[in-house]
């Protein structure tokens, strides 16, 4: 049972839950709490000016919600989420700032915060976030979700293409996958629109280049290597 559980009325009513507010600037830090005494389920025990005051006022208050600043002086608001969440589990951490940006929000995530909002949030919406990670659920604002489930479903970036072995350029693997299909110089200087006498530059290089000494062993090398689908069974590698 938690302190807020056993601290419930007769009535069933929940006690109100404990918060420390963390930020460096005192008028924004003095406007929270005074916020915070106007609503119902919110009692403010303490009031932190950077990261490592909030976590000493944690170790000394337990509070069960800080409402954490993260742009602070000496600690900032990621590495003191990651201190309370460490050494003091049973205080969730929200977080409150004006960065809406995803390197912060994902860093606070990380670091163990339950919810995340940002200042211009009613008061409505932080008693909604205290009492979600205070109920094992996670605190975000609307615009936040919607950027977690964007990160989630959005596509894997483009790898690029695979680093080709030994060196080979670009062109030198097409000359080769042409040579593996049976084409003649001729042939691949057609098909590629250059010159016979460019062709057989980018057959030396790459002979060089994969220690092969003729066709034969330059197709069983794209073979090898993945550069060519491998042959049906029974095909003669000529």
């Amino acid at each position: 049972m938690t302190d807020r559980a056993a601290g419930a009325g007769a009535d069933g009513g929940r006690a109100p839950a404990r918060v420390v507010v963390a930020d460096d600037q005192a008028v924004v830090r003095e406007g929270i709490v005074m916020l915070l005494g106007l609503l119902p389920g919110i009692e403010v025990v303490g009031a932190a000016r950077d990261g490592e005051e909030a976590v000493a006022l944690v170790a000394g208050l337990a509070p069960d919600v800080v409402l954490m600043d993260l742009r602070m002086p000496r600690c900032d608001g990621v590495e003191a989420t990651r201190r309370i969440r460490t050494d003091h589990p049973g205080t969730q951490v929200v977080v409150l700032t004006t960065y809406a940006d995803d390197e912060s929000l994902f860093a606070a995530l990380r670091a163990g915060a339950r919810g995340y909002l940002t200042k211009d949030a009613r008061g409505e919406e932080i008693v909604r976030a205290v009492d979600d990670v205070l109920a094992g659920e996670a605190g975000l604002a609307p615009a936040v979700q919607r950027r977690l489930l964007e990160r989630v479903t959005a596509p894997p970036p483009d790898p690029g293409p695979a680093e080709l072995p030994d060196g080979l350029t670009a062109r030198e693997a097409e000359v080769l996958t042409l040579v593996a299909e049976g084409l003649s110089n001729k042939e691949i200087a057609g098909r590629l629109h250059i010159g016979a006498a460019t062709v057989k530059t980018h057959i030396n290089n790459l002979f060089a280049k994969t220690g092969v000494r003729d066709r034969a062993q330059a197709v069983r090398y794209a073979y090898r290597r993945g550069l060519v689908p491998p042959p049906e069974p029974g095909t003669p590698v000529t």
